[in-house]
């Protein structure tokens, strides 16, 4: 997911004013609260929601073991030293 960095609110704006997370969830249909400077939450705008749904987060086969082998390719020195 890419994050708009102007969709980014502290934890801290957002707890004691919601209104402006409301605000930028109108204008850019997301917004992004963080928890000690890392991404924790995610607003988004209800009519988006189905869009989040886990249907469409569901990767196919073919994905999953072209990321596996890239995996196992950029770590191998480490699985070698686990396998032993």
């Amino acid at each position: 997911m890419i994050i708009d960095t102007n969709t980014m609110i502290s934890i801290t704006d957002a707890n004691q004013n919601f209104s402006k997370v409301a605000k930028v969830v109108d204008e850019h249909g997301t917004a992004v609260i963080l928890k000690n400077n890392i991404p924790r939450y995610l607003v988004i705008d209800f009519s988006r929601a189905e869009s989040f749904s886990n249907e469409e987060k569901v990767a196919s086969s073919e994905d999953v073991f072209s990321i596996s082998e890239r995996l196992i390719r950029q770590n191998m020195e480490a699985y070698e030293v686990l396998a032993k």
